[in-house]
Protein backbone atom coordinates (compact mmCIF):
# COMPACT_ATOMS: atom_id res chain seq x y z
CA UNK A 1 0.00 0.00 0.00
CA UNK A 2 1.25 3.44 -0.72
CA UNK A 3 0.24 6.26 0.91
CA UNK A 4 1.65 9.59 1.83
CA UNK A 5 4.19 10.08 4.67
CA UNK A 6 1.28 12.30 6.81
CA UNK A 7 -1.19 9.64 6.35
CA UNK A 8 1.09 6.71 7.58
CA UNK A 9 2.24 9.03 10.47
CA UNK A 10 -1.13 9.92 11.73
CA UNK A 11 -2.24 6.44 11.43
CA UNK A 12 0.69 4.88 13.11
CA UNK A 13 0.68 7.26 15.96
CA UNK A 14 -3.34 6.35 16.18
CA UNK A 15 -2.65 2.61 15.74
CA UNK A 16 -0.10 2.98 18.98
CA UNK A 17 -2.46 4.77 20.72
CA UNK A 18 -5.55 2.23 20.27
CA UNK A 19 -3.03 -0.87 20.74
CA UNK A 20 -1.80 0.50 23.89
CA UNK A 21 -5.36 1.43 25.08
CA UNK A 22 -7.60 -0.89 24.10
CA UNK A 23 -9.35 -3.94 26.11
CA UNK A 24 -8.15 -6.93 24.53
CA UNK A 25 -8.87 -10.57 25.36
CA UNK A 26 -5.30 -11.55 25.85
CA UNK A 27 -4.15 -14.93 24.50
CA UNK A 28 -0.53 -14.29 24.37
CA UNK A 29 2.39 -11.28 24.64
CA UNK A 30 3.36 -12.37 20.72
CA UNK A 31 1.15 -10.96 18.09
CA UNK A 32 -1.87 -8.26 17.69
CA UNK A 33 -5.06 -8.57 15.51
CA UNK A 34 -8.06 -6.75 14.72
CA UNK A 35 -11.28 -7.29 13.42
CA UNK A 36 -14.37 -4.40 13.02
CA UNK A 37 -16.99 -7.11 14.03
CA UNK A 38 -17.85 -8.24 17.74
CA UNK A 39 -16.62 -10.67 19.65
CA UNK A 40 -18.50 -13.45 18.97
CA UNK A 41 -18.28 -13.12 14.97
CA UNK A 42 -17.66 -15.53 13.32
CA UNK A 43 -14.52 -14.52 11.58
CA UNK A 44 -13.43 -13.26 15.12
CA UNK A 45 -13.70 -16.32 16.71
CA UNK A 46 -11.96 -18.39 13.66
CA UNK A 47 -8.98 -15.87 14.22
CA UNK A 48 -9.49 -16.68 18.06
CA UNK A 49 -8.73 -20.15 17.29
CA UNK A 50 -6.03 -19.41 14.86
CA UNK A 51 -3.78 -17.96 17.44
CA UNK A 52 -4.65 -21.12 19.90
CA UNK A 53 -3.48 -23.63 17.04
CA UNK A 54 -0.81 -20.98 16.64
CA UNK A 55 0.35 -21.15 20.50
CA UNK A 56 -0.53 -25.40 20.51
CA UNK A 57 1.59 -25.85 17.10
CA UNK A 58 4.96 -23.67 18.50
CA UNK A 59 5.41 -25.09 21.55
CA UNK A 60 4.14 -21.92 23.30
CA UNK A 61 6.59 -19.31 21.83
CA UNK A 62 3.54 -17.24 19.87
CA UNK A 63 0.71 -15.73 20.96
CA UNK A 64 -1.83 -13.67 19.65
CA UNK A 65 -3.94 -10.30 21.36
CA UNK A 66 -7.48 -10.64 19.26
CA UNK A 67 -8.87 -6.98 18.92
CA UNK A 68 -12.12 -6.85 18.44
CA UNK A 69 -14.98 -4.72 17.71
CA UNK A 70 -13.05 -2.17 15.73
CA UNK A 71 -11.04 -1.27 18.82
CA UNK A 72 -8.42 -0.21 16.62
CA UNK A 73 -9.95 1.54 14.32
CA UNK A 74 -12.06 0.96 10.40
CA UNK A 75 -10.67 -1.42 8.17
CA UNK A 76 -9.00 1.00 5.54
CA UNK A 77 -7.06 2.60 8.88
CA UNK A 78 -5.90 -0.99 10.03
CA UNK A 79 -4.75 -2.48 6.53
CA UNK A 80 -3.02 0.18 6.52
CA UNK A 81 -1.17 -0.38 10.06
CA UNK A 82 -0.49 -3.64 9.21
CA UNK A 83 0.79 -2.41 5.95
CA UNK A 84 4.21 -1.24 7.84
CA UNK A 85 3.94 -3.67 11.10
CA UNK A 86 1.93 -2.10 13.60
CA UNK A 87 -0.62 -4.83 13.68
CA UNK A 88 0.68 -8.31 12.95
CA UNK A 89 -3.00 -9.67 11.57
CA UNK A 90 -5.63 -8.28 9.82
CA UNK A 91 -9.61 -9.83 9.00
CA UNK A 92 -10.85 -7.35 6.14
CA UNK A 93 -13.30 -7.31 3.54
CA UNK A 94 -12.46 -7.19 -0.27
CA UNK A 95 -13.82 -4.02 -0.54
CA UNK A 96 -10.67 -1.80 0.63
CA UNK A 97 -8.36 -3.74 -1.10
CA UNK A 98 -9.95 -3.58 -4.63
CA UNK A 99 -8.54 -0.45 -4.57
CA UNK A 100 -4.66 -1.75 -4.03
CA UNK A 101 -4.74 -4.58 -6.00
CA UNK A 102 -7.02 -5.24 -9.56
CA UNK A 103 -6.77 -9.27 -8.83
CA UNK A 104 -8.94 -8.78 -5.96
CA UNK A 105 -11.66 -7.32 -7.96
CA UNK A 106 -12.30 -10.58 -9.51
CA UNK A 107 -13.72 -12.01 -6.83
CA UNK A 108 -15.97 -8.68 -5.72
CA UNK A 109 -17.67 -9.05 -9.07
CA UNK A 110 -21.52 -9.40 -8.72
CA UNK A 111 -22.77 -12.40 -9.46
CA UNK A 112 -19.41 -14.22 -10.84
CA UNK A 113 -20.30 -16.96 -8.07
CA UNK A 114 -23.38 -18.85 -8.63
CA UNK A 115 -23.56 -20.46 -5.27
CA UNK A 116 -21.61 -20.52 -1.47
CA UNK A 117 -19.58 -23.69 -2.94
CA UNK A 118 -18.72 -22.44 -6.23
CA UNK A 119 -17.39 -19.82 -4.06
CA UNK A 120 -15.77 -21.74 -1.48
CA UNK A 121 -14.06 -24.52 -3.86
CA UNK A 122 -12.82 -21.58 -6.81
CA UNK A 123 -11.09 -20.02 -3.58
CA UNK A 124 -9.25 -23.41 -2.20
CA UNK A 125 -7.49 -23.55 -5.03
CA UNK A 126 -5.37 -22.00 -7.52
CA UNK A 127 -7.52 -18.82 -7.82
CA UNK A 128 -7.36 -18.09 -4.39
CA UNK A 129 -3.54 -18.65 -3.93
CA UNK A 130 -2.89 -16.47 -7.12
CA UNK A 131 -5.23 -13.41 -5.75
CA UNK A 132 -3.66 -13.75 -1.81
CA UNK A 133 -0.30 -14.04 -3.43
CA UNK A 134 -0.88 -10.84 -4.99
CA UNK A 135 -1.00 -8.92 -2.25
CA UNK A 136 2.82 -9.76 -1.28
CA UNK A 137 3.81 -6.38 -3.06
CA UNK A 138 1.85 -4.77 -1.24
CA UNK A 139 3.26 -5.29 2.07
CA UNK A 140 0.61 -7.81 3.36
CA UNK A 141 0.47 -11.82 3.15
CA UNK A 142 -2.69 -13.49 2.32
CA UNK A 143 -3.47 -16.51 4.46
CA UNK A 144 -6.68 -16.63 3.56
CA UNK A 145 -10.25 -15.69 2.34
CA UNK A 146 -13.51 -16.68 5.06
CA UNK A 147 -16.93 -15.88 4.49
CA UNK A 148 -18.85 -12.83 4.03
CA UNK A 149 -22.25 -14.24 2.87
CA UNK A 150 -24.47 -13.55 0.20
CA UNK A 151 -25.28 -10.16 -0.21
CA UNK A 152 -28.82 -9.04 -1.11
CA UNK A 153 -30.67 -6.00 -1.04
CA UNK A 154 -33.18 -4.47 1.75
CA UNK A 155 -35.15 -1.34 1.64
CA UNK A 156 -37.79 0.64 3.44
CA UNK A 157 -39.99 1.09 0.80
CA UNK A 158 -41.46 -2.42 -0.71
CA UNK A 159 -39.60 -5.39 -2.57
CA UNK A 160 -37.55 -5.52 -5.08
CA UNK A 161 -38.63 -7.64 -7.91
CA UNK A 162 -36.72 -6.51 -10.96
CA UNK A 163 -33.86 -3.67 -11.30
CA UNK A 164 -37.16 -1.70 -12.33
CA UNK A 165 -38.08 -1.64 -8.77
CA UNK A 166 -34.67 0.27 -7.77
CA UNK A 167 -34.99 2.80 -9.64
CA UNK A 168 -34.44 6.17 -7.66
CA UNK A 169 -34.15 4.16 -4.58
CA UNK A 170 -30.93 5.68 -2.27
CA UNK A 171 -29.04 2.43 -1.18
CA UNK A 172 -26.30 2.67 1.40
CA UNK A 173 -23.12 1.24 0.11
CA UNK A 174 -19.72 0.57 1.34
CA UNK A 175 -17.09 3.17 0.43
CA UNK A 176 -15.92 1.05 -3.21
CA UNK A 177 -15.96 2.50 -6.76
CA UNK A 178 -17.09 -1.42 -7.44
CA UNK A 179 -20.48 -1.10 -4.70
CA UNK A 180 -20.94 2.62 -6.28
CA UNK A 181 -21.16 1.09 -9.71
CA UNK A 182 -22.86 -1.81 -9.18
CA UNK A 183 -25.58 0.38 -7.60
CA UNK A 184 -25.51 3.04 -10.66
CA UNK A 185 -25.76 -0.15 -13.12
CA UNK A 186 -28.96 -1.17 -11.21
CA UNK A 187 -31.00 2.30 -11.71
CA UNK A 188 -30.24 3.06 -7.86
CA UNK A 189 -28.45 5.82 -6.13
CA UNK A 190 -25.47 4.70 -4.14
CA UNK A 191 -24.76 6.31 -0.77
CA UNK A 192 -21.27 5.66 0.55
CA UNK A 193 -21.72 5.43 3.95
CA UNK A 194 -19.97 3.34 6.92
CA UNK A 195 -21.55 0.84 8.33
CA UNK A 196 -22.59 1.84 12.10
CA UNK A 197 -24.98 5.01 10.35
CA UNK A 198 -26.88 2.70 8.43
CA UNK A 199 -29.62 2.31 11.50
CA UNK A 200 -29.98 5.47 12.36
CA UNK A 201 -30.16 6.63 8.10
CA UNK A 202 -32.73 4.37 7.37
CA UNK A 203 -35.00 5.63 10.71
CA UNK A 204 -34.47 8.89 9.21
CA UNK A 205 -34.75 8.29 5.96
CA UNK A 206 -31.60 9.31 4.66
CA UNK A 207 -31.44 6.42 2.73
CA UNK A 208 -34.12 3.89 1.57
CA UNK A 209 -32.29 0.39 1.69
CA UNK A 210 -29.18 -1.17 2.40
CA UNK A 211 -27.66 -4.47 1.46
CA UNK A 212 -25.69 -7.26 2.58
CA UNK A 213 -25.85 -10.49 4.46
CA UNK A 214 -28.38 -12.16 7.13
CA UNK A 215 -26.04 -11.50 10.04
CA UNK A 216 -25.18 -8.30 9.65
CA UNK A 217 -28.97 -6.96 8.45
CA UNK A 218 -30.10 -8.78 12.25
CA UNK A 219 -27.31 -7.68 13.97
CA UNK A 220 -27.28 -4.52 13.21
CA UNK A 221 -31.06 -4.70 14.05
CA UNK A 222 -31.68 -2.80 10.02
CA UNK A 223 -34.44 -4.95 9.78
CA UNK A 224 -36.12 -3.21 12.57
CA UNK A 225 -36.87 -0.44 9.75
CA UNK A 226 -36.10 -2.34 6.86
CA UNK A 227 -38.87 -4.32 6.54
CA UNK A 228 -38.23 -6.28 2.84
CA UNK A 229 -35.71 -8.00 2.23
CA UNK A 230 -34.90 -9.78 -1.50
CA UNK A 231 -33.01 -12.09 -1.85
CA UNK A 232 -31.00 -10.94 -4.98
CA UNK A 233 -27.50 -12.89 -3.45
CA UNK A 234 -25.36 -10.15 -5.62
CA UNK A 235 -22.50 -10.73 -4.01
CA UNK A 236 -20.44 -13.28 -2.44
CA UNK A 237 -17.30 -11.80 -2.19
CA UNK A 238 -15.04 -13.64 0.61
CA UNK A 239 -13.14 -11.69 3.46
CA UNK A 240 -9.67 -11.73 3.49
CA UNK A 241 -7.14 -12.82 6.63
CA UNK A 242 -3.35 -11.04 6.32
CA UNK A 243 -0.56 -10.68 8.00
CA UNK A 244 1.93 -7.72 8.09
CA UNK A 245 4.92 -8.44 5.76
CA UNK A 246 7.09 -6.78 8.45
CA UNK A 247 5.96 -9.34 10.86
CA UNK A 248 5.95 -12.00 8.45
CA UNK A 249 9.66 -11.60 7.20
CA UNK A 250 10.60 -12.26 11.08
CA UNK A 251 9.95 -15.54 11.09
CA UNK A 252 11.73 -18.62 10.02
CA UNK A 253 10.63 -20.71 7.35
CA UNK A 254 9.32 -23.32 9.75
CA UNK A 255 7.80 -20.40 11.27
CA UNK A 256 6.07 -19.22 8.26
CA UNK A 257 4.70 -22.78 8.08
CA UNK A 258 2.93 -23.05 11.02
CA UNK A 259 1.24 -19.47 10.57
CA UNK A 260 0.18 -20.51 6.90
CA UNK A 261 -0.99 -24.05 7.90
CA UNK A 262 -2.94 -22.77 11.35
CA UNK A 263 -4.83 -20.24 8.85
CA UNK A 264 -5.72 -22.77 6.73
CA UNK A 265 -6.80 -24.61 9.34
CA UNK A 266 -9.42 -22.29 11.07
CA UNK A 267 -11.66 -22.25 7.84
CA UNK A 268 -13.30 -25.04 8.37
CA UNK A 269 -14.17 -23.56 11.69
CA UNK A 270 -15.18 -20.16 10.49
CA UNK A 271 -17.55 -22.03 7.49
CA UNK A 272 -19.19 -24.48 10.26
CA UNK A 273 -19.77 -20.89 12.70
CA UNK A 274 -20.55 -19.04 9.77
CA UNK A 275 -23.50 -21.28 8.63
CA UNK A 276 -24.87 -21.58 12.15
CA UNK A 277 -24.42 -17.89 12.50
CA UNK A 278 -27.14 -17.61 9.10
CA UNK A 279 -29.49 -19.93 10.39
CA UNK A 280 -29.60 -17.86 13.37
CA UNK A 281 -29.93 -14.78 12.04
CA UNK A 282 -32.25 -15.83 9.13
CA UNK A 283 -34.65 -17.17 12.01
CA UNK A 284 -35.18 -13.99 13.59
CA UNK A 285 -35.85 -11.90 10.72
CA UNK A 286 -38.42 -14.09 9.67
CA UNK A 287 -39.57 -14.36 12.87
CA UNK A 288 -39.97 -10.90 12.73
CA UNK A 289 -42.33 -10.65 10.07
CA UNK A 290 -39.85 -8.89 7.40
CA UNK A 291 -41.48 -9.40 4.21
CA UNK A 292 -38.22 -11.92 2.05
CA UNK A 293 -38.73 -12.67 -1.59
CA UNK A 294 -36.82 -14.52 -4.00
CA UNK A 295 -35.40 -13.09 -6.88
CA UNK A 296 -35.07 -14.09 -10.78
CA UNK A 297 -30.98 -13.07 -11.25
CA UNK A 298 -31.18 -12.82 -14.93
CA UNK A 299 -32.34 -9.54 -15.03
CA UNK A 300 -29.69 -8.01 -12.92
CA UNK A 301 -26.61 -10.27 -14.27
CA UNK A 302 -27.84 -8.19 -17.65
CA UNK A 303 -26.89 -5.25 -16.31
CA UNK A 304 -23.83 -6.02 -14.85
CA UNK A 305 -22.20 -6.30 -18.45
CA UNK A 306 -20.83 -2.77 -18.56
CA UNK A 307 -19.56 -2.70 -15.05
CA UNK A 308 -17.67 -6.00 -15.27
CA UNK A 309 -15.95 -4.65 -18.67
CA UNK A 310 -15.26 -1.29 -16.29
CA UNK A 311 -13.27 -2.90 -13.71
CA UNK A 312 -12.01 -6.07 -15.20
CA UNK A 313 -9.12 -4.59 -17.70
CA UNK A 314 -6.14 -6.55 -17.53
CA UNK A 315 -5.37 -10.08 -18.99
CA UNK A 316 -4.36 -11.53 -15.76
CA UNK A 317 -8.17 -10.49 -14.26
CA UNK A 318 -10.12 -11.65 -17.51
CA UNK A 319 -7.97 -14.82 -17.17
CA UNK A 320 -9.59 -15.00 -13.69
CA UNK A 321 -12.83 -14.62 -14.40
CA UNK A 322 -13.14 -16.69 -17.44
CA UNK A 323 -11.11 -19.61 -14.78
CA UNK A 324 -13.99 -19.00 -12.39
CA UNK A 325 -16.89 -19.10 -15.37
CA UNK A 326 -15.56 -22.05 -16.35
CA UNK A 327 -16.27 -23.70 -12.79
CA UNK A 328 -19.69 -23.15 -12.45
CA UNK A 329 -21.50 -26.17 -12.61
CA UNK A 330 -23.06 -25.32 -16.21
CA UNK A 331 -19.40 -25.39 -17.34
Amino acid sequence: MTNGPHVTRRMAIAGSAALAGACSMRLGDNFTACDTHPLDYPTVQAVVRFGEMLTERSGGKFGLSMYAGGQLGNERDTLEITSFGGIDFNRVNLAPLNSIEPLTTVAALPFIFESTQHMRSTLDGPIGEEILASLEQHNLIGLCFYDSGARSFYNTRGPIRTPEDMKGLKLRVPGSDLFVAMVKSLGADAVPMPLDEVYQSLAQGVIDGAENNWPSFEQGRHFEVARFYSLTRHLLAPEVFVMSKQSWDKLSPEEQAIVRQSAKDSVPIMRQLWDAQVARSQEVIMASGVEVNEVDPAAFTDRMKGMWAEFITTPDQRRLVDAILANRQGG
